[in-house]
């Protein structure tokens, strides 16, 4: 596993509607961008502000804003995450471009030692145990 992707897979008998699923894919995903923004160290913000949601395709973008708190990040990319239909979407990519993520996501980092990525696709996989595969 990579810091630039991820897979998570969905027990589908377990939801019954579209609605349902969407709301699945929503809820994790935000559940995963929100921890892994918050685990990521920050200096000048510069790292925090370039995680990236998109939707089938990776963004190759490197942004030039900063964004210590994390929240204007996690903002952004709550819209992406809801504009997501599994339907008509392949797949949501959280993504970091900053040349430095692998490099941080490996424990490079006093504030992150055991990364963000990983960690929090753990958790994620903890907490939603029922539907996740």
């Amino acid at each position: 596993m990579t810091a630039q992707e991820f897979n998570l897979q969905l027990d589908k008998a377990m939801l019954d509607t579209d609605d349902k699923i969407n709301d699945a894919i929503s809820l994790i995903s935000m559940f995963c961008l929100s921890g892994i923004v918050r685990k990521s160290p920050v200096d000048t913000g510069r790292f925090r502000g370039n995680w990236i949601v998109s939707k089938n395709q990776p963004n190759t973008q490197v942004r030039k804003t900063t964004d210590k708190g994390g929240s204007n990040t996690i903002n952004k990319g709550s819209s992406a995450i809801e504009a997501f239909d599994y339907k008509g979407d392949l797949r949501i990519i959280i993504q970091n471009n900053l040349p430095y993520a692998n490099r941080l996501e490996n424990g490079w980092s006093k504030q992150a030692p055991n990364g963000m990525v990983a960690l929090t696709i753990n958790e994620a996989s903890q907490r939603y145990r029922e539907i996740l595969l």
